[in-house]
């Protein structure tokens, strides 16, 4: 854990340079740390900081998948606010591994609680975990149900395109960031990430032939 604590505290530096030292509009922290918590998520998803040289047992990872997903998610979410009990349980399942269970207890959640934008990208990763990483339809649609929720917010696109491309569908992930690319402001901190990967996607697909008959 100690690499991956590393990395939250320099997003947290860079948060604080960027809020006082820069001196941005206090209207505008929101968005800055959307866009810092953008680059943190990927580093996570795409990138171990606890990666050993040799590797894990299955459970080991599974474990580590689970920790890094839900601080990645966390960090999108004001802190200080109270959690409903069933996030803050299924949150203590994620975190070891237990995809199945967090996903029951999010979905006896929602039922009570359908506006629950959070509760639903929870589930939405909960159930892809679950899934050793692939994409099931009950796991898109809580990610859609989560965009349904508040169409302004951009993470449970930015989550389910990272989600398609670790399990190798990239023209999926390429087509969920395009929208969201596309549904983006102009002034969006996140747009120039989004574009850069939504750009790197086209050239995997251009020299990838297979890919590209998808």
């Amino acid at each position: 854990m100690t690499g991956w604590l590393i990395v939250i505290l320099l997003a947290a530096l860079a948060f604080v340079i960027g809020a006082i030292i820069l001196r941005l509009p206090r209207e505008g922290w929101t968005l800055f740390a959307a866009a810092l918590v953008f680059g943190l998520a990927g580093y996570a998803w795409q990138g171990s900081p606890d990666q050993p040289s040799s590797p894990k047992p299955e459970q080991s990872r599974s474990t580590q998948s689970g920790e890094e997903m839900v601080e990645a998610r966390l960090q999108l979410f004001d802190e200080v606010a109270p959690k409903p009990n069933y996030l803050v349980t299924s949150d203590a399942f994620a975190r070891r591994g237990q995809f199945g269970d967090a996903a029951g207890l999010l979905r006896r959640g929602l039922t009570e609680n359908p506006q629950h934008l959070e509760g639903w990208l929870a589930l939405g990763i909960a159930l892809v975990g679950h899934a050793d990483g692939s994409v099931t339809p009950a796991a898109r649609e809580a990610y859609d149900r989560a965009s349904a929720v508040d169409p302004n917010n951009p993470s449970p696109q930015f989550f389910l395109g990272f989600a398609y491309l670790r399990s190798g569908e990239v023209r999926e992930a390429r087509a969920v960031w395009g929208e969201l690319l596309n549904n983006s402001p102009e002034d969006a901190p996140w747009r120039p990430d989004i574009a850069r990967r939504v750009e790197a996607l086209d050239q995997m697909i251009a020299n990838a032939p297979m890919l590209q008959g998808r």
